[in-house]
Protein backbone atom coordinates (compact mmCIF):
# COMPACT_ATOMS: atom_id res chain seq x y z
CA UNK A 1 0.00 0.00 0.00
CA UNK A 2 2.69 2.28 0.78
CA UNK A 3 4.09 2.27 -2.37
CA UNK A 4 0.49 3.49 -3.98
CA UNK A 5 0.45 5.95 -1.57
CA UNK A 6 3.43 7.71 -1.56
CA UNK A 7 4.38 9.83 -4.22
CA UNK A 8 1.37 9.02 -6.22
CA UNK A 9 0.46 11.54 -8.54
CA UNK A 10 -3.53 11.79 -9.97
CA UNK A 11 -4.46 11.14 -13.55
CA UNK A 12 -4.11 14.70 -14.95
CA UNK A 13 -0.44 14.07 -14.62
CA UNK A 14 0.16 11.78 -17.82
CA UNK A 15 -2.58 13.43 -20.14
CA UNK A 16 -0.60 16.92 -19.99
CA UNK A 17 2.42 15.61 -22.19
CA UNK A 18 0.87 12.54 -23.81
CA UNK A 19 1.82 12.84 -27.56
CA UNK A 20 3.08 16.44 -27.21
CA UNK A 21 6.47 17.71 -27.27
CA UNK A 22 7.91 18.83 -23.74
CA UNK A 23 8.80 22.87 -24.46
CA UNK A 24 11.36 24.01 -22.46
CA UNK A 25 11.17 25.83 -19.21
CA UNK A 26 10.79 29.54 -20.38
CA UNK A 27 11.08 31.59 -17.47
CA UNK A 28 8.43 33.99 -16.64
CA UNK A 29 9.00 38.25 -16.66
CA UNK A 30 8.89 39.92 -13.74
CA UNK A 31 4.88 41.24 -13.59
CA UNK A 32 3.56 38.38 -15.82
CA UNK A 33 0.26 37.14 -15.20
CA UNK A 34 -0.01 33.53 -14.88
CA UNK A 35 -3.35 31.13 -14.63
CA UNK A 36 -4.93 29.86 -11.77
CA UNK A 37 -4.00 26.77 -12.94
CA UNK A 38 -0.21 26.96 -12.81
CA UNK A 39 1.34 25.11 -10.09
CA UNK A 40 4.52 26.32 -10.06
CA UNK A 41 3.61 29.66 -9.10
CA UNK A 42 2.82 30.19 -5.34
CA UNK A 43 -0.58 30.10 -5.88
CA UNK A 44 -3.20 30.42 -3.40
CA UNK A 45 -4.06 26.81 -3.20
CA UNK A 46 -2.94 23.25 -3.39
CA UNK A 47 -1.85 21.81 -6.28
CA UNK A 48 -4.60 19.39 -7.73
CA UNK A 49 -1.58 17.45 -9.62
CA UNK A 50 0.77 17.75 -6.11
CA UNK A 51 2.46 14.63 -4.51
CA UNK A 52 0.17 12.88 -1.98
CA UNK A 53 0.68 12.32 1.41
CA UNK A 54 1.25 8.64 2.79
CA UNK A 55 -2.00 9.75 5.09
CA UNK A 56 -4.56 10.57 2.39
CA UNK A 57 -3.66 7.76 0.16
CA UNK A 58 -4.70 5.27 3.77
CA UNK A 59 -7.66 7.24 3.95
CA UNK A 60 -8.92 6.35 0.22
CA UNK A 61 -7.90 3.32 1.45
CA UNK A 62 -9.63 2.67 4.46
CA UNK A 63 -12.78 4.49 2.74
CA UNK A 64 -13.47 1.46 -0.07
CA UNK A 65 -15.96 -0.59 0.63
CA UNK A 66 -14.93 -4.66 2.55
CA UNK A 67 -15.93 -7.60 0.41
CA UNK A 68 -18.57 -8.95 2.32
CA UNK A 69 -17.54 -12.33 3.39
CA UNK A 70 -18.64 -15.37 2.04
CA UNK A 71 -21.75 -17.47 3.65
CA UNK A 72 -19.38 -20.57 3.60
CA UNK A 73 -16.53 -18.46 5.33
CA UNK A 74 -19.16 -17.22 7.84
CA UNK A 75 -20.92 -20.59 8.93
CA UNK A 76 -18.08 -22.61 11.08
CA UNK A 77 -18.36 -19.03 13.03
CA UNK A 78 -22.33 -19.26 13.30
CA UNK A 79 -22.03 -22.92 14.38
CA UNK A 80 -19.44 -22.23 16.76
CA UNK A 81 -21.44 -19.74 18.51
CA UNK A 82 -24.74 -21.66 18.13
CA UNK A 83 -22.67 -25.01 20.55
CA UNK A 84 -21.16 -22.18 23.21
CA UNK A 85 -24.68 -20.54 23.49
CA UNK A 86 -26.29 -24.44 23.28
CA UNK A 87 -24.09 -25.55 26.25
CA UNK A 88 -24.44 -22.73 28.56
CA UNK A 89 -28.13 -22.77 27.92
CA UNK A 90 -28.17 -26.70 29.06
CA UNK A 91 -25.40 -26.01 31.94
CA UNK A 92 -26.95 -23.35 33.76
CA UNK A 93 -30.76 -22.59 32.24
CA UNK A 94 -32.85 -25.80 30.37
CA UNK A 95 -31.58 -29.25 29.82
CA UNK A 96 -34.08 -31.77 28.00
CA UNK A 97 -34.76 -35.31 29.80
CA UNK A 98 -36.69 -38.27 28.10
CA UNK A 99 -39.08 -40.62 30.07
CA UNK A 100 -37.95 -43.80 30.31
CA UNK A 101 -40.68 -45.63 31.80
CA UNK A 102 -44.44 -45.69 33.29
CA UNK A 103 -43.30 -44.69 36.94
CA UNK A 104 -44.60 -41.13 36.61
CA UNK A 105 -48.07 -42.15 34.36
CA UNK A 106 -50.41 -40.89 33.71
CA UNK A 107 -48.42 -37.36 34.28
CA UNK A 108 -45.79 -38.27 32.05
CA UNK A 109 -45.66 -41.26 29.55
CA UNK A 110 -43.12 -43.10 28.43
CA UNK A 111 -40.71 -41.10 25.47
CA UNK A 112 -42.23 -37.85 26.92
CA UNK A 113 -39.69 -35.20 26.21
CA UNK A 114 -39.86 -32.49 29.30
CA UNK A 115 -37.42 -29.16 29.57
CA UNK A 116 -36.11 -28.81 33.35
CA UNK A 117 -35.44 -25.82 34.61
CA UNK A 118 -31.93 -25.87 36.35
CA UNK A 119 -31.26 -21.81 36.90
CA UNK A 120 -33.29 -21.43 39.84
CA UNK A 121 -31.24 -24.15 42.21
CA UNK A 122 -28.18 -21.38 41.33
CA UNK A 123 -29.83 -18.54 43.57
CA UNK A 124 -30.07 -21.13 46.46
CA UNK A 125 -33.87 -22.40 45.32
CA UNK A 126 -34.58 -25.71 47.03
CA UNK A 127 -37.25 -28.70 45.51
CA UNK A 128 -40.62 -27.69 47.07
CA UNK A 129 -43.73 -30.50 47.32
CA UNK A 130 -45.73 -31.19 44.23
CA UNK A 131 -43.21 -30.36 42.24
CA UNK A 132 -41.52 -33.11 39.69
CA UNK A 133 -37.99 -33.06 39.23
CA UNK A 134 -34.99 -34.88 37.76
CA UNK A 135 -32.38 -36.20 40.24
CA UNK A 136 -28.87 -38.05 40.12
CA UNK A 137 -29.77 -41.78 40.70
CA UNK A 138 -28.93 -41.06 45.01
CA UNK A 139 -27.37 -44.86 45.61
CA UNK A 140 -27.91 -47.21 43.34
CA UNK A 141 -31.42 -47.13 42.38
CA UNK A 142 -31.28 -47.79 38.54
CA UNK A 143 -29.26 -51.45 39.02
CA UNK A 144 -30.38 -53.63 36.91
CA UNK A 145 -31.88 -50.93 34.44
CA UNK A 146 -30.35 -51.44 31.38
CA UNK A 147 -28.17 -48.17 29.75
CA UNK A 148 -29.23 -47.50 25.64
CA UNK A 149 -26.14 -47.51 23.78
CA UNK A 150 -26.46 -44.17 21.52
CA UNK A 151 -24.80 -43.63 17.83
CA UNK A 152 -22.39 -40.58 17.73
CA UNK A 153 -24.89 -38.20 16.26
CA UNK A 154 -27.15 -38.64 19.44
CA UNK A 155 -24.08 -38.60 22.01
CA UNK A 156 -23.37 -35.00 19.78
CA UNK A 157 -27.26 -33.92 20.51
CA UNK A 158 -26.99 -34.76 24.08
CA UNK A 159 -23.05 -33.54 24.71
CA UNK A 160 -24.86 -29.69 23.07
CA UNK A 161 -27.89 -30.49 25.24
CA UNK A 162 -30.73 -30.88 22.15
CA UNK A 163 -31.22 -34.27 23.68
CA UNK A 164 -30.96 -36.37 26.07
CA UNK A 165 -28.35 -37.90 27.68
CA UNK A 166 -28.75 -41.97 27.58
CA UNK A 167 -25.23 -42.19 29.78
CA UNK A 168 -26.37 -40.06 32.46
CA UNK A 169 -28.54 -42.00 35.43
CA UNK A 170 -31.19 -40.02 36.22
CA UNK A 171 -34.98 -40.57 37.85
CA UNK A 172 -37.47 -38.32 37.68
CA UNK A 173 -40.56 -38.17 40.58
CA UNK A 174 -43.10 -35.85 42.54
CA UNK A 175 -41.62 -34.70 45.66
CA UNK A 176 -43.89 -35.48 48.46
CA UNK A 177 -42.01 -34.39 51.34
CA UNK A 178 -38.89 -31.98 52.19
CA UNK A 179 -36.41 -31.41 55.30
CA UNK A 180 -38.70 -31.46 58.48
CA UNK A 181 -41.54 -33.60 56.94
CA UNK A 182 -43.40 -36.20 58.21
CA UNK A 183 -44.58 -38.94 55.45
CA UNK A 184 -47.07 -41.43 56.49
CA UNK A 185 -48.51 -44.34 54.54
CA UNK A 186 -50.98 -46.62 56.31
CA UNK A 187 -53.51 -49.19 54.42
CA UNK A 188 -54.14 -48.36 50.75
CA UNK A 189 -54.30 -44.33 52.21
CA UNK A 190 -54.51 -41.55 51.82
CA UNK A 191 -50.87 -40.39 51.65
CA UNK A 192 -50.05 -38.00 55.02
CA UNK A 193 -48.21 -35.40 55.30
CA UNK A 194 -47.45 -33.95 58.73
CA UNK A 195 -50.97 -35.39 59.27
CA UNK A 196 -52.55 -33.94 56.48
CA UNK A 197 -54.57 -36.58 53.95
CA UNK A 198 -53.17 -35.41 50.25
CA UNK A 199 -56.19 -35.30 47.43
CA UNK A 200 -54.20 -36.91 44.45
CA UNK A 201 -56.19 -36.93 41.26
CA UNK A 202 -52.67 -37.16 39.41
CA UNK A 203 -51.90 -40.91 40.60
CA UNK A 204 -52.74 -43.10 37.88
CA UNK A 205 -56.06 -43.98 37.34
CA UNK A 206 -57.05 -47.73 39.73
CA UNK A 207 -53.74 -47.09 41.73
CA UNK A 208 -53.87 -46.35 45.44
CA UNK A 209 -52.33 -43.51 47.18
CA UNK A 210 -50.54 -46.06 49.25
CA UNK A 211 -49.36 -49.70 48.41
CA UNK A 212 -50.40 -52.70 50.70
CA UNK A 213 -46.89 -54.48 50.87
CA UNK A 214 -44.28 -55.34 52.87
CA UNK A 215 -41.54 -54.48 50.62
CA UNK A 216 -41.96 -50.64 51.73
CA UNK A 217 -45.13 -49.58 50.94
CA UNK A 218 -46.45 -49.01 54.31
CA UNK A 219 -44.40 -46.84 56.04
CA UNK A 220 -43.81 -43.38 58.84
CA UNK A 221 -40.77 -41.20 58.06
CA UNK A 222 -39.33 -37.89 59.21
CA UNK A 223 -37.58 -36.40 56.38
CA UNK A 224 -34.20 -34.80 57.41
CA UNK A 225 -32.97 -31.49 56.41
CA UNK A 226 -31.30 -31.36 53.23
CA UNK A 227 -33.11 -34.57 52.07
CA UNK A 228 -36.48 -34.93 49.91
CA UNK A 229 -39.12 -37.84 50.01
CA UNK A 230 -39.95 -39.22 46.30
CA UNK A 231 -42.96 -41.02 44.94
CA UNK A 232 -44.20 -42.23 41.46
CA UNK A 233 -47.39 -41.28 40.44
CA UNK A 234 -47.76 -44.40 39.04
CA UNK A 235 -47.96 -45.79 42.86
CA UNK A 236 -47.97 -49.29 41.99
CA UNK A 237 -44.98 -49.43 39.41
CA UNK A 238 -42.41 -47.42 40.75
CA UNK A 239 -39.17 -47.80 42.57
CA UNK A 240 -39.22 -44.49 44.32
CA UNK A 241 -38.06 -43.93 48.06
CA UNK A 242 -40.32 -46.22 49.51
CA UNK A 243 -38.44 -49.09 47.97
CA UNK A 244 -34.40 -47.76 48.26
CA UNK A 245 -35.50 -47.29 52.43
CA UNK A 246 -31.97 -49.92 52.90
CA UNK A 247 -29.55 -47.58 51.01
CA UNK A 248 -27.42 -45.15 53.02
CA UNK A 249 -30.19 -42.31 52.58
CA UNK A 250 -32.98 -44.28 53.71
CA UNK A 251 -34.81 -43.94 50.58
CA UNK A 252 -34.19 -39.85 50.92
CA UNK A 253 -32.85 -37.80 48.17
CA UNK A 254 -30.29 -35.50 49.15
CA UNK A 255 -30.94 -32.37 47.66
CA UNK A 256 -27.49 -31.73 45.85
CA UNK A 257 -28.91 -34.58 43.42
CA UNK A 258 -31.56 -32.65 41.86
CA UNK A 259 -30.64 -31.30 38.61
CA UNK A 260 -33.88 -29.40 38.51
CA UNK A 261 -37.91 -28.93 38.22
CA UNK A 262 -39.27 -30.44 35.05
CA UNK A 263 -41.42 -27.43 33.89
CA UNK A 264 -42.81 -28.35 30.67
CA UNK A 265 -43.95 -31.67 28.19
CA UNK A 266 -42.25 -30.59 25.25
CA UNK A 267 -42.49 -33.50 22.99
CA UNK A 268 -44.37 -34.86 21.33
CA UNK A 269 -46.28 -31.70 20.26
CA UNK A 270 -49.76 -32.97 21.18
CA UNK A 271 -48.82 -33.63 24.80
CA UNK A 272 -47.42 -30.19 25.44
CA UNK A 273 -48.23 -28.99 28.70
CA UNK A 274 -47.12 -27.29 32.08
CA UNK A 275 -46.46 -28.90 34.80
CA UNK A 276 -47.71 -27.01 38.26
CA UNK A 277 -47.62 -27.89 41.71
CA UNK A 278 -51.55 -29.52 42.34
CA UNK A 279 -53.44 -27.35 44.87
CA UNK A 280 -53.48 -30.05 47.63
CA UNK A 281 -50.00 -29.16 48.40
CA UNK A 282 -51.52 -25.69 49.52
CA UNK A 283 -53.89 -26.70 51.92
CA UNK A 284 -53.68 -24.85 55.34
CA UNK A 285 -51.35 -26.54 58.16
CA UNK A 286 -49.44 -28.48 55.66
CA UNK A 287 -45.99 -26.52 56.14
CA UNK A 288 -44.67 -27.66 59.66
CA UNK A 289 -41.52 -26.12 58.59
CA UNK A 290 -39.65 -24.44 62.04
CA UNK A 291 -38.68 -20.68 62.41
CA UNK A 292 -34.75 -21.29 61.34
CA UNK A 293 -35.91 -23.03 58.53
CA UNK A 294 -38.61 -20.17 57.50
CA UNK A 295 -35.60 -17.96 57.81
CA UNK A 296 -33.17 -19.99 55.36
CA UNK A 297 -36.05 -19.87 52.93
CA UNK A 298 -36.03 -15.67 53.17
CA UNK A 299 -32.56 -15.46 53.17
CA UNK A 300 -31.85 -14.82 49.13
CA UNK A 301 -35.21 -12.16 49.49
CA UNK A 302 -32.88 -10.69 52.10
CA UNK A 303 -29.27 -10.90 50.22
CA UNK A 304 -31.27 -9.12 47.34
CA UNK A 305 -32.46 -5.99 49.44
CA UNK A 306 -29.38 -5.73 51.12
CA UNK A 307 -27.87 -5.78 47.53
CA UNK A 308 -30.29 -3.34 46.46
CA UNK A 309 -30.25 -0.83 49.48
CA UNK A 310 -27.45 0.55 48.59
CA UNK A 311 -27.67 1.67 44.91
CA UNK A 312 -31.27 2.77 46.11
CA UNK A 313 -29.75 5.14 48.58
CA UNK A 314 -26.83 6.57 46.36
CA UNK A 315 -29.41 7.15 43.59
CA UNK A 316 -31.58 9.10 46.40
CA UNK A 317 -28.62 11.44 47.30
CA UNK A 318 -28.03 12.34 44.18
CA UNK A 319 -31.66 13.04 43.55
CA UNK A 320 -31.45 15.50 46.02
CA UNK A 321 -28.15 17.23 45.02
CA UNK A 322 -29.39 19.68 42.60
CA UNK A 323 -32.16 20.96 45.60
CA UNK A 324 -29.24 21.14 47.55
CA UNK A 325 -27.58 23.41 45.40
CA UNK A 326 -30.71 25.72 44.61
CA UNK A 327 -30.89 26.84 47.73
Amino acid sequence: MGDVAVGARSGHDGEEHRGHPVEPDVPVPDGAMTSGNDQSAGGDGTPDDGPRTSAEGAGEAASRPRKPRSFWKELPILIGIALVLALLIKTFLVQAFSIPSDSMQNTLQQGDRVLVDKLTPWFGSEPERGEVVVFHDPDNWLAGEPTPTPNPVQKVLSWIGLMPSAEEKDLIKRVIGVGGDTVECKGSGPLKVNGKALNEPYVYPGNTPCSVDEQGGQFKVKVPKGHIWVMGDHRQNSRDSRYNQSDRNHGMVPVDKVVGRAIVKAWPVNRWGTLPIPDTFDQPGLDRQSSAAASLTAAPQGVAVAAVLPVALWRRRRADRPEAANR
